[in-house]
């Protein structure tokens, strides 16, 4: 509970907000979804400085709504901004170039979670103190990657960390904490990730949940890889338990053949999980496809071991083992016409499957694949998902909307108005309602963001105003760059970032702390 006197100054805040004369942008007429799962409302929204002030009818309330630019919703729908728990943009982020996050900014998002995976800058303070003085296009926050801080320590050993190793990593753990990091991220699925015990990981996971951190991960396995699926799911619920720790499982889904259907078995674990008191969360795109390496889908995580990987691959002694396991893991992934190649140093085989590459080279799908991991490898779009999985997940009162994005993958240009233009306006899998809940407050909630993820006075003007007949995803595997189109209005902390349908020069996101 908060000391009477924060809840104090608080309203004072509040009240001093509701009671401003004059609006720096008033929204009139527009139907007003806030982001708690609420019915919709027509209402008007008010925006002073960085905050929303007023949300309610100008009619009744004339003297209130004076402002320096008033927008006309009619028909379009006012949300907050979306709120991507999982994106791969560090990298873009800090290049100027790219700090303006177009790809996100023209879905409606309007603050992204990065450092996933277990992958994250290793200097989280200098990170974010670029972000700042640099500019960025919307709000990011960072995760400490687990895998960055054992490769910080241990390189890619597979061994198990001794006492002096262990302090070590949770020293990094809490400096990242202290300089501001959300959280720890997790990809034990990759290496060298995959070379942690469940105790390694709880015992980095409780020097976050003592500064009030979360834990994402990309579990172990969401398939039949090494422990199952299921099995997966149930470490990640010890971590939430022996941590005492909030968990959100990235990207869920049931990936291949061995596991198709069992979203349910999945849904009934996190949801007995919450019956106990866990907070266990997931995220999940609206596609069929994941997008990964050829390397991270088809070769045994033993061939990376101390980054030895092209080594491995060549040594004759352990082509056999390497041929076996990898084939087992293209039957996994549903055979080689389901690998499609989306960027590679290689150009001359981006568009084209697995399949496709071996028989234009007359050999067999794996020797294709060590061929494409010796010329520099390739990220794949891997189609293993069922729509059926998709859906149940989806419907999960728990469940939140991310992109994952990388490149290749249409998923970074058009997750957030694909979610809403098939699975409300064209399937009804879900309402509008709760798919904006999903992109929004659920997120701010999850991750901790203060002010953010709700239309409501004293809340940060993160704001997008979309027009529901032309929000749609254009990215497609063929064309994955595509921007989205149907934003009308986007304002980022209370700054207008697209203006009428048009990307402004505007860099007003911020480094966001935990």
């Amino acid at each position: 509970m908060k000391p009477r006197h924060l809840c104090l100054a608080a309203a004072l805040v509040a009240s001093s907000l509701l009671h401003a004369q004059h609006l720096d942008l008033l929204l009139r007429n527009g139907t007003v979804i806030d982001g708690s799962g609420a019915p919709a409302l027509n209402t008007d929204i008010g925006i002073s400085g960085d905050r929303i002030i007023f949300i309610g009818a100008c009619d009744k309330k004339p003297k209130t709504c004076q402002a320096t630019r008033t927008l006309d919703a009619t028909g379009l729908i006012i949300a907050p901004g979306f709120i991507d728990p999982h994106t791969h943009t560090a990298s873009d982020l800090s290049d100027p170039k790219r700090a303006q996050n177009t790809p996100y900014l023209m879905q409606g998002v309007t603050t992204v979670a990065t450092g996933n995976d277990g992958d994250s800058p290793t200097d989280i303070g200098a990170t974010l103190s670029k972000w700042h003085q640099q500019g960025i296009g919307t709000n990011a926050v960072l995760f400490i990657g687990q895998g960055t801080v054992r490769s910080e320590v241990m390189q890619m050993s597979d061994a198990a960390p001794t006492p002096a190793q262990l302090n070590r990593m949770k020293a990094l753990v809490d400096t990242a904490m202290n300089e501001g990091a959300i959280g720890i991220s997790t990809g034990l699925y990759y290496a060298p990730g995959s070379y942690s015990s469940t105790e390694e990981v709880i015992a980095l996971s409780k020097i976050v949940a003592q500064q009030g951190g979360i834990y994402d991960t990309h579990m172990r396995d969401e398939s039949s890889y090494t422990i199952g699926l299921l099995a997966s799911v149930k470490e990640t619920i010890r971590i939430s338990r022996e941590a005492h720790i909030p968990v959100m499982i990235s990207h869920i889904k049931a990936l291949g053949a061995d596991v198709w259907g069992q979203s349910s078995e999945v849904i009934a674990l996190i949801d007995a999980a919450r019956n106990e008191g866990l907070n266990v969360t997931a995220s999940q795109y609206p596609y069929t496809a994941s997008g990964t390496s050829v390397t991270a889908s088809l070769v045994p995580r033993w061939a990376e071991t101390d980054g030895k990987l092209l080594q491995n691959v060549a040594d004759p002694a352990l082509h056999d083992r390497l041929y076996k396991e990898m084939n087992e893991n293209l039957v996994r992934r549903g055979g080689a016409d389901t690998l499609l190649m989306t960027s590679a140093k290689d150009k001359s085989i981006v568009g084209k499957n697995l399949a496709q590459i071996a028989t234009e080279r007359h050999i067999d799908p794996i020797t294709a694949a060590i061929q494409i991991i010796q010329a520099g490898g390739s990220n794949v779009a891997s189609f293993n998902m069922k729509e059926a999985d998709i859906t149940a997940f989806m419907r999960q009162p728990w469940m939140m909307t991310c992109s994952d994005g990388s490149p290749g993958h249409p998923r970074k240009y058009g997750t957030f108005p694909r979610k809403i233009h098939e699975y409300v306006y064209e399937k009804h899998t879900i309402s509008l309602e709760a798919a904006i809940r999903s992109s929004t407050s659920l997120t701010a909630e999850t991750l901790g963001l203060k002010d953010r993820g709700l239309l409501k006075p004293g809340y940060f003007a993160d704001v997008v105003v979309f027009d529901p007949a032309t929000f749609k995803d254009n990215s497609t595997y063929e064309q994955p760059t595509l921007l989205a189109s149907g934003v009308r209005y986007l304002t980022v902390n209370g700054k207008l970032a697209i203006d009428n349908g048009k990307l402004t020069s505007t860099l007003a996101g911020r480094p966001l702390k935990h």
